[in-house]
């Protein structure tokens, strides 16, 4: 039935809180860390389902603050906010509302009204910015949550962050609710996200609580915000009684997931609009004029049990500032998919576009070949185990007859066709999807096919690339000692097979005429319309880049590693990246890396969103080797799919001490081939899924020099001998003309000397 990856990806996506905590606040790989991240993790996860399963013990259901009649101090609307997509959230939301009474002994979903989210998937045009302006500064978030690394200055204030689709989403769904409130007929209301659930003592709490808000002789509490849901975080002042409500002075609470807005509070926030930033964040610069109180103690929670596509916009940028010193692994969470998945159709009618949608929902799919490897063919017509992939489309092999066997072998199969006019055998009409162009939504007809859930990321839109010829892998003439490291796994990686080398196409066509060459050489300067110099930081790495640390002297330029102090990191480095992103080419530089045990010495390709990755990293400890490594996430532009963690890294016997002299290193990235050579020569390549799809999509040029976190990598610092420097002597980008990010033109380039 195929390998592992018969799986649908999908991701449990914590709080903004969760997350800082579980990464820290003080690149890419954290060895050791990973045991240590998972059992906080378990431990987190066991708190949660513990307190899921207490509720049930909670022998007060009859919730007094509630009322569906018109009496004084009642809480008479509850709103739900739920996705259209998702009808089972609001089921479940209603079983949870229903496991308690109102003050006559009815059920509250009776009072519960649905309210149809935005979804994010649909978002095109931008917000009205009347409404909604879709930035926020970095002051704002530290002054909700303060950082002991990081000051509210000219800098903070100075720096803008672009909230996500999501968050966008979230807050326009929120600021229609307040409408409905403040335009309504009962004085206050409950608003619930729809991935929540009572605690243990809700009904009893609540009531509590209420009272502690209706002052002496009046018969409506004097309110206007009461958080019923939240994170307490910087200057949120405790509560002097565990009975009382709290009154907010200050910002300091995060989460927008429960709370009881009175129509007076409504019709006060709507007239503050536009919102500035997520929604949970604006509200807190709202305390000055609101009456806003929390709990004494959250009375309702987010379940952490339920796979998420909400997306948090602070996160990358306080990982550049150094804030997050901790690398979480972010690994594929899957479940089980149908499958194998087959799809045909006509050339233009969109099959590569359809190939990239299902590796994006976790197949591992194989596709636009003229023929499968037999082996691979064999297994799949006769419904037997061991096979690579679980989706196939715009294989020339599978011919009218194959479908018709892979049909009658697997009952579990399914079939798709992109062409309205496609022949299928009749044994499988009952398992055929037609996706053709004509098909607006393609997401939603996959969705109830394969029955998964509708995902959160853009349908992609690649051009058509024909069926691929294969061909036969030749060996490299100049072969070295190689070491396979562990590997991530997941649907995007083939785990090793020793009758496995990836999947060897025709020579990728020659070279255009038109190359652009991007270059710099000793005595150019550095910072220019080519290149930056970087002044950021990712979690796994110690150090934090300044572009004082890049100095050219002598006829080189040198990244420099120092002990310097700094809010965020005790050493600071240098780093060069190029200023556009290119999609292939060729990419080298004149490279003498660092020999200190602890320091890395990269030249890499990179992007995230989704993240891909290309390496050459020298480790310290041992300048006889180089790592190479590949990175590989499906979707197009802006699809959040950030996996990995080690990455598919293999280490290459140089045969020379690397730090003794200069040589050149280049990265020759192709549409269907990867190679890697040092000084004209070619000492390693991958094919095609060999174990990872090539990357495709366009990726930033670096050159850096850093300090990991993970020992176990790169070595134990040698601290003794700092300050540490990595030398260039050129840097060379061979590019298609076009192919820069804002063309996505494919360099096809010529094979390089040294490869037969």
């Amino acid at each position: 039935m195929g390998r592992g990856g018969r799986q649908q990806v999908a991701a449990r996506v914590p709080s903004r809180r969760a997350q800082l905590e579980e990464l820290g606040t003080g690149r890419r790989r954290g060895g050791p860390r990973l045991n240590k991240l998972s059992f906080s993790d378990f431990r987190q996860s066991l708190r949660h389902h513990g307190r899921l399963r207490l509720r049930w013990f909670d022998w007060r259901r009859r919730a007094a603050v509630f009322s569906r009649s018109n009496e004084p101090g009642a809480l008479r609307r509850i709103y739900v906010i739920n996705l259209d997509r998702r009808p089972d959230r609001w089921q479940r939301v209603r079983r949870e509302l229903d496991r308690f009474r109102d003050r006559h002994g009815e059920r509250l979903s009776g009072i519960a009204r649905r309210f149809s989210a935005v979804d994010a998937r649909y978002l095109e045009a931008a917000p009205d910015p009347t409404v909604l302006v879709p930035r926020f500064t970095l002051a704002d978030q530290l002054t909700v949550d303060p950082n002991p690394l990081l000051r509210i200055d000219d800098e903070a204030r100075a720096r803008e962050i672009r909230m996500t689709k999501q968050e966008v989403a979230v807050a326009l769904s929120h600021i229609e609710v307040w409408k409905l409130i403040a335009n309504g007929d009962v004085s206050c209301a409950l608003v619930l996200e729809d991935d929540v659930f009572m605690t243990y003592g809700f009904a009893r709490d609540l009531e509590t609580t209420w009272s502690s808000l209706t002052p002496t002789g009046a018969d409506q509490p004097d309110f206007d915000l009461l958080y019923l849901a939240f994170d307490e975080v910087g200057n949120a002042s405790a509560t002097q009684d565990r009975d009382q409500a709290r009154k907010l002075r200050q910002p300091g609470i995060w989460e927008a997931a429960a709370y009881v807005l009175s129509r007076d509070g409504a019709r006060k926030l709507l007239d503050a609009t536009p919102v500035y930033g997520p929604i949970d964040l604006w509200l807190n610069m709202q305390f000055g004029r609101l009456r806003a109180f929390t709990a004494a103690r959250p009375l309702i929670e987010q379940r952490i049990d339920e796979p998420s596509t909400n997306s948090y916009s602070v996160m990358p940028v306080l990982a550049q500032l150094g804030v997050i010193t901790r690398e979480k692994p972010l690994l594929p969470r899957t479940k089980r998919l149908h499958g194998p998945v087959v799809a045909v159709g006509d050339q233009g009618s969109g099959l590569t576009a359809l190939a990239g949608a299902l590796s994006m929902l976790g197949y591992s799919c194989c596709s636009d070949l003229d023929r499968l490897p037999a082996v691979e063919q064999s297994r799949l017509l006769r419904g037997e185990r061991g096979r690579l992939f679980n989706a196939y489309v715009n294989i020339g092999s599978l011919s009218f007859e194959a479908l018709e066997q892979i049909g009658k072998a697997s009952r579990s199969a399914r079939f798709i066709t992109t062409s309205a006019d496609q022949v299928l055998p009749p044994t499988v009409r009952d398992r055929v999807l037609r996706l053709t162009p004509e098909v607006k939504d393609k997401w939603a007809a996959l969705s109830e096919f394969l029955d998964i859930d509708y995902p959160a990321f853009p349908y992609p839109t690649d051009r058509d690339l024909g069926r691929r010829a294969l061909s036969q892998r030749a060996p490299l003439k100049s072969a070295r000692k190689l070491t396979e490291l562990k590997s991530d796994r997941g649907p995007w990686i083939l785990r090793p097979r020793r009758d496995w080398s990836g999947i060897a196409l025709d020579r990728d066509p020659a070279s255009p005429a038109s190359l652009v060459r991007v270059d710099w050489a000793a005595g150019d300067t550095l910072e220019n319309a080519a290149w930056r110099l970087r002044d950021d930081t990712f979690p796994s790495n110690m150090a934090l880049f300044r572009p004082a640390n890049v100095r050219q002297l002598r006829g080189q330029a040198l990244l420099t590693l120092r002990h310097e102090q700094t809010p965020v990191r005790a050493l600071t480095s240098g780093a060069i990246a190029s200023t556009a992103s290119y999609r292939y080419g060729r990419f080298k530089a004149e490279i003498r890396p660092s020999g200190v045990p602890g320091l890395i010495t990269g030249m890499f390709l990179h992007r995230n969103g989704p993240r891909q990755e290309i390496d050459v990293e020298f480790i310290g400890k041992d300048p006889s080797k180089m790592l190479v490594n590949v990175f590989y996430n499906p979707g197009p532009e802006g699809t959040k799919l950030e996996y990995g963690y080690r990455g598919t890294p293999t280490l290459v016997d140089l045969g020379f001490d690397a730090t003794a002299d200069f040589h050149t290193y280049e990265i020759d990235w192709l549409p269907n081939t990867i190679r890697w050579l040092i000084d004209g020569e070619v000492v390693y390549e991958r094919m095609t899924w060999d174990p990872t799809p090539i990357p495709n999509r366009p990726l930033q040029f670096n050159l850096n020099l850093w300090h990991s976190r993970s020992s176990e990598l790169a070595g134990t610092l040698a601290s003794a001998a700092l300050p540490a420097s990595a030398s260039l002597r050129s840097i060379e980008i061979l590019r298609n003309a076009g192919s820069a990010s804002d063309e996505l033109v494919d360099l096809v380039g010529a094979s390089p000397a040294g490869h037969s």
